[in-house]
């Protein structure tokens, strides 16, 4: 999966990019930390206007972009987003193990300041946006023709073997008076589309990576990355390829994960009126998570092993 996961990431940037909208990769390189060991740093740019509802659109600049950057350690990763928009943040950690999500404490038994809803994601049978639905990628009917897996049938998490799971840790934040429970509501709700789709497709597209070796992978990164650039309008494609990896010190990690602006104070354009009532409601398509609350565990079973290769049944 550490082989698919990569695939998938590069594939799916590319098919989701068009013409000043997608993925622009700016930097993708191997990193070592001190508590760690080796991994891979990237910085990305995500450009998304278009992508936004009309009340976010209305309070942004015609070309907007995220800026992400990620440390993949893995089976542990750690993601950062972060944007010119005072006080906003998205901060998401990754650890895989074999099992079915039965470890609730995977992320520590501390209690956090932010009350924490737990997402159990079935990759077969939980809904996709419509427009991202293809056949092809339907588990309940893809069958692996090369490891003779699938399709997945109801109740699939308690019956299939191998099976692993991706539990993700997703913290928003957007701490703007008036906005902020409809902005955390939507991010959250995105993010959970964005994971259940990512992972439908590692698993309907591993007949294309199964027999990968890591280097093949890399360079399949790699050239994808730069035809993604070139498809949202990079010129020349801004990615970095480094051979070797960068010490430490040289690049701030994980405890330096993409944070908010140093300004506290929200831009004009953002203020809301002091007389004006603030909304107690968000629409009625935002379902995740309850008002205030800004912490997710996602739980994403797999059909792999997160250490070994998949074998025929």
């Amino acid at each position: 999966y550490r082989i698919g996961q990569l695939y998938m990431i590069s594939k799916h940037s590319h098919e989701q990019s068009e013409r000043g909208e997608g993925v622009e990769v700016v930097q993708n390189e191997p990193y070592e930390d001190p508590e760690h060991g080796s991994g891979q740093f990237t910085e990305k740019r995500i450009y998304l206007n278009n992508k936004l509802p009309s009340w976010a659109r209305a309070v942004v600049p015609k070309i907007f972009y995220v800026t992400e950057k990620a440390w993949n350690y893995y089976p542990y990763t750690i993601t950062g987003n972060c944007s010119f928009l005072p006080k906003f943040s998205i901060h998401i950690e990754t650890k895989y193990e074999d099992n079915k999500g039965s470890n609730n404490k995977i992320f520590g038994s501390e209690p956090r300041e932010e009350e924490t809803e737990v997402c159990f994601v079935d990759i077969a049978y939980d809904e996709i946006p419509e427009r991202h639905y293809k056949e092809s990628e339907d588990l309940r009917y893809f069958k692996s023709k090369k490891t003779n897996r699938g399709s997945l049938q109801e109740g699939w998490i308690n019956t299939q073997d191998p099976i692993m799971c991706s539990y993700k840790l997703v913290t928003v934040k957007f701490e703007v008076w008036g906005l902020q429970t409809r902005v955390e509501q939507f991010v959250h709700k995105v993010i959970r589309d964005v994971l259940l789709l990512g992972h439908r497709q590692a698993f309907a597209w591993v007949d294309e990576w199964i027999e990968m070796t890591m280097e093949e992978v890399r360079e399949y990164e790699r050239t994808t990355q730069e035809a993604t650039n070139l498809k949202i309008g990079s010129f020349p494609p801004a990615i970095s390829i480094s051979e070797n990896p960068l010490p430490s010190s040289t690049r701030s990690g994980p405890n330096s994960a993409p944070s908010t602006p140093l300004s506290t104070e929200a831009p004009e354009f953002l203020s809301v009126p002091k007389e004006r009532p603030r909304k107690k409601s968000a629409p009625e398509t935002l379902t995740l998570p309850d008002p205030g609350r800004r912490d997710s565990v996602f739980k994403l079973p797999s059909f792999f092993s997160w250490n070994s290769s998949p074998q025929p049944e």
